[in-house]
């Protein structure tokens, strides 16, 4: 059941514009409901009754998309840092209520799908860990990959820093460099460091599948709606 909301708290949440703004909208009669000039900011409103300029309202419910996250773009809303994945989103999801967040981060030089969303639940639900959540990487290395790097991921890698093992990965070597790895931990670096504890030193890095989400062809910098 849909819960109507105030004119002002609905556009506000969505990123449109404050609450205060919102009585400019009205003055300058660029808000309409179902049709009508708008004439009260405290009106309840359905959101999909409500046009802007003409133009109804985008992305009234829940956000979820994939990323196809490019190299050198942040995970992070700190734009001091680089450029952020929230770049290549509508300008207007940054000032939504509740904030839009990635599932999970990639760091700065690895590439691949990343989840946005502003369900916190969705957040809970596919990063704690005892939910077990599939993640696969491609990984490029810097020498020849020996077969026995299979059972030691297996077995579980110890970290340096970490008082217990990674839990145990799958590892396919696909060419002499090149090695698919799935697991459903989210340490920090946890791929790289993974790699350099068996000797080897990660060239490349890229996240194809998250879950039940595989990137397929979404072009770099490319985003797809999963609602």
């Amino acid at each position: 059941m849909l819960v109507l909301k105030r004119l002002d708290q609905t556009l506000s949440n969505l990123g449109y514009c404050s609450r205060r703004e919102v009585r400019y909208l009205i003055k300058n009669k660029r808000l309409r409901i179902d049709g009508e000039l708008a004439t009260n900011a405290a009106q309840k409103v359905d959101p999909n009754a409500v046009s802007i300029d003409g133009q109804p309202l985008e992305h009234i419910g829940n956000i979820l998309v994939m990323l196809h996250k490019p190299l050198g773009y942040v995970c992070s809303h700190d734009s001091s840092e680089g450029p952020r994945i929230y770049d290549l989103l509508p300008t207007i999801w940054q000032a939504r209520n509740p904030q839009v967040v990635s599932i999970g981060r990639l760091d700065k030089e690895t590439s691949g799908l990343i989840l946005v969303t502003d369900q916190s639940a969705l957040v809970q639900q596919l990063t704690s860990p005892k939910h077990h959540v599939d993640k696969v990487y491609v990984v490029t290395v810097d020498q020849v990959l020996n077969s026995d790097i299979i059972e030691q991921f297996a077995q579980g890698i110890a970290l340096e820093s970490e008082t217990t093992p990674c839990l145990p990965a799958t590892l396919e070597i696909v060419d002499p460099y090149t090695a698919k790895v799935t697991l459903n931990e989210g340490k920090y670096h946890q791929v790289r460091r993974m790699f350099a504890a068996c000797g080897y030193h990660v060239a490349a890095l890229h996240r194809e599948k998250f879950g039940e989400y595989i990137l397929g062809d979404l072009p770099i910098g490319e985003w797809r709606d999963l609602l």
